[in-house]
């Protein structure tokens, strides 16, 4: 591990604005956008991660869990990504209970690793052989949600033409497309520097998640988000100067107070954004890509 591990606690806020694009889709129901019971839009903390690895691999950095679509390398599956690293296919073939060097190898190669954390859960080639540990890591991210209830549009599409020759155009060539008109979503993030010491995350990577979370939606367009749909309007960085720092993740947290300036907002401008001050803590306001 390395001995520039991070030594002070870090709490971050990222405020972010969607504007006609589907956030986060529920597969479960239609792909419509995440709502809770209250009708407040919703963005699951795993699609966050997933859109700060994509960003990570931007920048150049190796990266664990990549998705299909934005793979970097090879492989096609977790293990044989694990296994391209001569190392740890050497610990998988072991029949030793080597579990912790294993993580800790993993958390030296991948950033992801070491900052979220991961379930290594895999079987060796040898009987007898493998892996399966846990690493926690020390980056952890809430689920975003919106200010206010959202409001869904869902719109039905057509295929225009057949998908093979001689095919009639039947039901299959309907669907549907929805998305959030407008809402402003807020999501609350630490980085713990007891966990950092385990994995290794340094401050050098603290510094690459705060620029991830400030580019977060570049490179990030798609048909359900197009480009300049989504956008993080302000990162709030509190940097303590301890471990244990010098208030409860919840009291910072709080701290960012956000009201609307009008009934019914429709651009960021109409929300007032105050963070109260907190005693021997200073807060760095970044705004958004």
């Amino acid at each position: 591990m390395s001995n520039n591990t991070l030594k002070n606690k870090i709490d971050f806020a990222v405020v972010l604005s969607v504007s006609k694009a589907n956030p986060n889709g529920d597969p479960l129901n239609g792909n419509r956008p995440r709502q809770d019971f209250d009708g407040l839009g919703e963005i699951s903390d795993v699609a966050i991660k997933r859109k700060i690895r994509n960003r990570l691999m931007d920048m150049g950095e190796k990266v664990f869990v990549q998705s299909n679509d934005r793979k970097m390398d090879e492989y096609d599956s977790l293990k044989a990504r694990a296994s391209g690293k001569k190392e740890l296919e050497e610990i998988l073939k072991d029949k030793a209970d080597r579990d912790e060097e294993f993580a800790s190898l993993a958390c030296e190669e991948w950033i992801d690793v070491r900052s979220f954390g991961q379930v290594f859960a895999y079987k060796g080639s040898n009987k007898g052989s493998g892996v399966s540990v846990g690493v926690r890591g020390p980056v952890s991210i809430h689920t975003a949600t919106s200010l206010d209830p959202v409001d869904v549009t869902s719109t039905q599409i057509t295929k225009s033409v057949n998908s093979e020759s001689g095919d009639k155009r039947g039901s299959d060539t309907m669907g549907m497309k929805h998305r959030v008109d407008f809402g402003v979503y807020v999501f609350y993030g630490s980085i713990n520097p007891q966990l950092a010491e385990k994995t290794g995350f340094t401050h050098e990577d603290a510094m690459k998640i705060k620029e991830a979370l400030r580019t977060l939606f570049e490179n990030d367009s798609s048909s359900a988000r197009p480009e300049g749909s989504m956008e993080v309007n302000k990162l709030y960085w509190w940097e303590h100067d301890s471990k244990l720092g010098k208030h409860s993740a919840a009291k910072v947290h709080r701290s960012l107070n956000i009201s609307r300036n009008v009934d019914s907002p429709h651009t960021i401008k109409d929300y007032e954004i105050r963070v109260e001050e907190l005693t021997d803590l200073q807060v760095e306001e970044i705004e958004g890509q």
